[in-house]
């Protein structure tokens, strides 16, 4: 239509993603999501929404961005569970060093502001939280961790990933970060090696078949 501004979709969302990474939830305001995707306020309200419905749209694009590269390195969980989770950790390590994102990840900082936040949007943070939780016990269990082992370990590598990104943004060199996914790769190598060790059967002695 003559005189109506057309923008990009996807540009938009991924402009107002990367302002409530750069500085979270709370501390951005319609203001700071106008001058960011270069719509003026009415513009944002009536194709966005209000700032919970932007941020949950912003919070479900980044899931999915960032999602399906964590799936993608834990596919081979199966026959190499250790060489998952190093790539795993590898995703993080990949995004906290681009220089084209900012540091730390979306969704930490979402949890981090849940008293922030309205019920509705807290809930969502939890949930995309609770994600790789679930996503790295699958690929546990895959590997041949038991269920009480592998949730135990999920929920211990959720949380160095999660630590990974608040370090980045306290600013942690490269080399500290690796040290860390290092200390839990090994970690695990260690509790597998333990778990196929105790699950094998005795050799039969003289006599037995």
């Amino acid at each position: 239509m003559a005189g109506k501004k057309q923008f990009d979709m996807d540009t938009t969302l991924d402009a107002a993603m990367i302002q409530f990474w750069r500085v979270g939830y709370a501390e951005t305001s319609v203001g700071d999501l106008s001058r960011a995707t270069g719509l003026n306020r009415s513009s944002i309200y009536s194709s966005l929404g209000d700032k919970d419905a932007l941020f949950l749209r912003c919070l479900d694009r980044y899931a999915a961005r960032f999602g399906g590269k964590y799936d993608a390195a834990l596919s081979c969980a199966a026959s190499e569970p250790v060489a998952a989770v190093r790539a795993f950790f590898g995703v993080t390590l990949e995004r906290i060093a681009d220089p084209e994102l900012p540091d730390g990840c979306l969704v930490v900082q979402s949890a981090m502001a849940i008293p922030a936040l309205s019920p509705a949007v807290a809930a969502h943070a939890r949930q995309a939280l609770g994600f790789q939780r679930l996503r790295l016990r699958a690929a546990l269990n895959a590997g041949g961790m038991t269920d009480q082992d592998a949730e135990v370990f999920a929920e211990h590598a959720a949380a160095v990933n999660q630590s990974l990104a608040v370090m980045s943004r306290a600013g942690a060199s490269p080399a500290q970060l690796l040290a860390v996914v290092e200390v839990t790769v090994d970690a695990l190598s260690h509790a597998l090696r333990t778990h196929r060790h105790t699950s094998t059967p005795p050799a039969p002695g003289p006599g037995q078949s």
